[in-house]
């Protein structure tokens, strides 16, 4: 996957979007280009240097599965021959150990130079409503491994009891909705900014830290939404979650938890340490820009 297809990805679902979702085709520019960059340099997707000829064509055929009232970019179904490639158990070992070192030392670096930037939103926070300036929640983590997540609080600290539709999981029939919301009464002032900026999420340099999540990886879900994730579930908690992954840099908050879960599995079968620090590079763009984020 070249960071030029992505980038005409997100031009699309800017563009493309009607009444909440997001609408292309096979025959749209940005799958057309996708699909020549696959045909060209199969080698150049995520998390793939140099693969055998049947796996090139396993993924071709992947990212030919599509539905005419979504996007999908890839096949949800597993791509075994993909994933023996990904996951040698050799490329792995090395793989998780760079990350974590890197996990370990970049985040503790990051979480050195946001600790004034949180202190000060954490002040304007509890100026302006009652109740701790941090939100602590619990989320799950790789193989659904329960953790809790620090965040700065965004809400109100009784939006739960003042907005309970907001909370019903339940009555999604399906993963067609998105997340969050453009106008959302549940946000104060002060929260409308740090999200707006995504301060909010500094807190979550600690969990990096701490070994809980990385700094790259599928944003760890919280319990009563993961239940709606039906055969999805499994691979998406193989791995240890993140603070950003492709669906952040991609779309971030216009994106159906569909489409997030598309871009995210996307990444898991195809990570690799360079599709990492590229990820990283096109957030932090993305934060800088405030692009697709209320």
């Amino acid at each position: 996957m070249s960071i030029s297809v992505i980038d005409h990805d997100r031009e699309q679902l800017n563009a493309k979007r009607k009444s909440g979702r997001l609408r292309m085709t096979s025959g749209s520019p940005a799958v057309r280009a996708r699909h020549d960059a696959e045909t060209r340099a199969p080698a150049e997707h995520v998390g793939l240097e140099r693969i055998d000829p049947e796996a090139a064509k396993t993924i071709q055929t992947a990212h030919k599965t599509h539905d005419q009232d979504r996007v999908t970019y890839l096949s949800v179904e597993p791509m075994n021959d993909l994933r023996a490639v990904a996951d040698r158990p050799q490329t792995r070992v090395v793989y998780r150990a760079a990350k974590r070192s890197f996990d370990l030392v970049f985040g503790s670096v990051l979480l050195v130079i946001a600790t004034p930037i949180i202190l000060i939103a954490a002040a304007a926070i509890r100026l302006e409503s009652k109740g701790s300036p941090f939100f602590i929640q619990t989320r799950l983590g790789k193989d659904g491994r329960p953790f809790k997540i620090v965040k700065l609080r965004g809400m109100y600290k009784d939006a739960r009891d003042r907005f309970p539709s907001y909370y019903d999981y339940s009555n999604k029939p399906d993963l067609d909705f998105c997340f969050h919301h453009e106008v959302d009464p549940r946000v104060t002032r002060a929260g409308n900014f740090i999200r707006k900026t995504s301060i909010d999420e500094l807190p979550n340099l600690w969990n990096v830290v701490l070994g809980d999540i990385s700094l790259v990886g599928p944003r760890p879900e919280i319990p009563e939404v993961m239940a709606l994730y039906g055969k999805y579930r499994d691979e998406y908690l193989s791995v240890k979650p993140g603070v950003t992954c492709l669906s952040k840099c991609t779309g971030r908050d216009r994106l159906t938890k569909r489409e997030t879960i598309e871009y995210d599995l996307d990444y898991i079968r195809r990570r690799n340490f360079r599709a990492d620090m590229g990820i990283l590079w096109r957030t932090f763009r993305s934060v800088v820009m405030r692009r697709d984020v209320f």
